[in-house]
């Protein structure tokens, strides 16, 4: 038998992705840029086994056995085999049976890219068992679009592609992590539910009755790629922040126009958009952004030495009686007490106590990596969960 195991960061777009060419290839409308998480903090795991053994194939998600045959995964099987050199003088380990388990350390399906860091964990595990070179995000795509973007770390570009098959729609880094070092991630945990509207189902719907979305793809968004490759090269915050900001925007104002429309954000969602503006007006400048995919927990961009700060109003303006040690996860900030000034500043922003469920503080890092640890494994020597 042989075994691997994995993990695959999650990636957050600052220009979002949303809408399709080609529903069966997963190609998009338009180009997309995100950012690479940390997988210290917020990570897909999945462990694969391939035995001659196995008398099937089988799936094990966040603790739960799933049916196999599911589209996307057999379309990444089908292509990931496609690539596999076979030597005729060995035992061929194409036609093994496998074993895949896999699980996520942040909610699923919440609108914070549990399908993007599932699905590139899987296609990177899977050309590790199987000792495949060369890019692979076209075929992490065909899992999950957003998927090729977490393939690698920093800054990624999709190239939405012009070709009808799909081979030049692929993931390219534009910046290692390294590049904005001091750039990190604040999320605001609202909700962990699974979300009402799945993405790809929304998106269909978007196609077909949103006036606003050709728009948005033909003529809004390649000028927003160019401004935004820009201001990364440049580490403009202020560009970035307002480029983010307005393409996060003009994301749920197609999901509004959408008809019947998708509701993303919820109350407390639009309380975080009005508190980022409020605070940056605070600061005269512009400190903090927003952006939210299809969900309503808010990913805040931010540079590190504004972090404490910015916690600390956060915690004013939506308090809780939560124990920090459990309230804020990932990496550890150093707590501050605001003047009174500022706590009065902020006071008719003030929300009801434990409106958050948690907070995730990280960085961009980098892409996938497989772990050499055998205690990492999620399966045991007989191929069954541990």
């Amino acid at each position: 038998m042989k075994i691997v195991t994995c993990i695959a960061p999650v990636n957050i777009a600052v220009i979002k992705y949303w809408g399709k060419r080609d529903n069966e290839l997963i190609l998009p409308i338009n180009d997309s840029i995100s950012s690479t998480l940390d997988a210290n903090q917020m990570c897909a795991k999945t462990t694969i086994m391939a035995s001659p053994n196995f008398l099937d194939n089988k799936l094990w998600l966040n603790g739960q056995e799933e049916n196999f045959d599911q589209p996307r995964l057999k379309n990444c099987l089908k292509e990931i085999k496609k690539r596999i050199y076979t030597d005729e003088s060995k035992e061929n380990i194409v036609n093994w049976n496998i074993h895949i388990c896999s699980e996520n350390n942040f909610p699923t399906a919440a609108g914070l890219a549990s399908s993007a860091a599932g699905y590139a964990c899987l296609v990177f595990a899977l050309a590790k068992l199987y000792n495949i070179e060369g890019d692979i995000s076209g075929l992490a795509r065909r899992g999950s679009g957003s998927a090729c973007r977490s393939i690698y770390g920093g800054w990624v570009k999709w190239c939405k592609g012009e070709a009808a098959d799909g081979s030049d729609s692929l993931a390219v880094q534009l910046a290692p992590p390294s590049h904005w070092a001091d750039m990190r991630v604040i999320i605001l945990v609202v909700n962990e539910s699974r979300k009402k509207h799945s993405s790809t189902n929304a998106m269909k719907t978007s196609m077909s009755t949103s006036t606003l979305l050709t728009t948005r793809a033909e003529t809004i968004v390649p000028a927003r790629i160019s401004d935004m490759e820009a201001a990364i090269k440049a580490k403009d915050f202020a560009k970035f922040a307002d480029l983010t900001m307005r393409d996060s925007n003009q994301f749920h104002a197609i999901c509004l126009d959408t008809y019947p429309p998708c509701f993303y954000l919820n109350e407390v969602s639009r309380s975080i958009i009005e508190f980022v503006h409020e605070y940056n007006d605070f600061k005269e400048s512009t400190q903090v952004a927003y952006t939210y995919d299809a969900g309503p927990n808010a990913c805040l961009y931010t540079l590190e030495n504004n972090v404490s700060e910015l916690l600390a109003v956060i915690d004013e303006v939506f308090p809780t009686n939560a124990a920090r040690e459990e309230y804020i996860k990932g990496i550890p900030v150093k707590t501050i007490q605001l003047s009174q000034d500022v706590r009065q500043k902020f006071s008719s922003l003030k929300n009801s106590r434990d409106l958050l469920k948690y907070i995730i503080v990280t960085k961009v890092g980098e892409g996938p990596q497989m772990l050499s640890n055998t205690s990492e494994h999620l399966l045991n020597e007989n191929g069954l969960p541990k």
